[in-house]
């Protein structure tokens, strides 16, 4: 029993309908969705699912399921509900692309520092990236060449390698803490044109002109050889 991940081919899609196949104690699995689970620093998402007869159910977090049976759409309630029940999903879209926005804007910020990444959370409206750095970047700088790529509008793509073409290209890997899932056969590789790849399962903006102005924040120390970068989506 596994669920369709329609994030991952259409990270836009705002609506879908699908099918429940299992209730587990606060939350329902369902055949197909588009709500992203919590996941490499970027949040699950909200939103709601509509019943043929109108009756709604708000999800207030995505998770993976811990049995490995698929996605658990984390509902305030239950009742109603049985297996079978076919259902139109609709994602929180104005919190969900904002988490596109700034996963996206992470990865620029990521091909500007060359160190390993430690660590990683992404929000509505601002996000960090760890590096394991000996020393803190100029604010001013950093921020003026972010933007630059964000103005750019370099395209964002997707293409997909195998298990063993990643092995063999360990340096597409920037992430210490974090390897990302071998076993499937294959993992999902993120291009932004020019500028950043590397493997990625998260949802992200089509061009980085869709990001919007950055603001670089605090660049903290954060212990021997660990710096913290803060930065935020002005709002457009």
């Amino acid at each position: 029993m596994m669920t369709q991940e329609l994030f991952r081919e259409d990270a836009y899609a705002k609506e879908c309908v699908a099918r429940v196949v299992a209730i587990k104690e606060n939350a329902v699995l369902l055949d197909k969705t588009i709500f992203y689970p919590l996941g490499g620093g970027q949040p699950g998402d909200t939103g709601e699912l509509e019943s043929r007869d109108a009756r709604i159910w708000k999800v207030i977090d995505t998770r993976k399921d811990p049995d490995g049976e698929g996605i658990l759409h984390i509902l305030d309630s239950l009742e109603g509900l049985t297996e079978g029940m076919e259902l139109t999903l609709r994602i929180d879209w104005e919190r969900r692309y904002a988490h596109m926005r700034m996963h996206t804007c992470l990865h620029l910020l990521c091909s500007l520092i060359e160190a390993p990444v430690t660590g990683g959370n992404i929000s509505a409206d601002k996000g960090r990236l760890d590096f394991y750095l000996d020393y803190s970047p100029d604010k001013e700088e950093l921020e003026n060449r972010i933007n630059a790529l964000v103005t750019a509008g370099h395209p964002v793509s997707y293409r997909w390698i195998t298990d063993e073409e990643l092995d063999a290209q360990p340096e597409l890997v920037r992430t210490l803490s974090v390897q990302p899932p071998r076993g499937a056969g294959q993992v999902r590789l993120v291009s932004v044109d020019g500028v950043d790849l590397q493997p990625c399962g998260g949802t992200h903006v089509k061009n980085t002109a869709e990001i919007g102005p950055v603001v670089i924040g605090k660049i903290e120390n954060k212990g021997k050889g660990n710096r913290r970068i803060n930065l935020a989506l002005v709002s457009v």
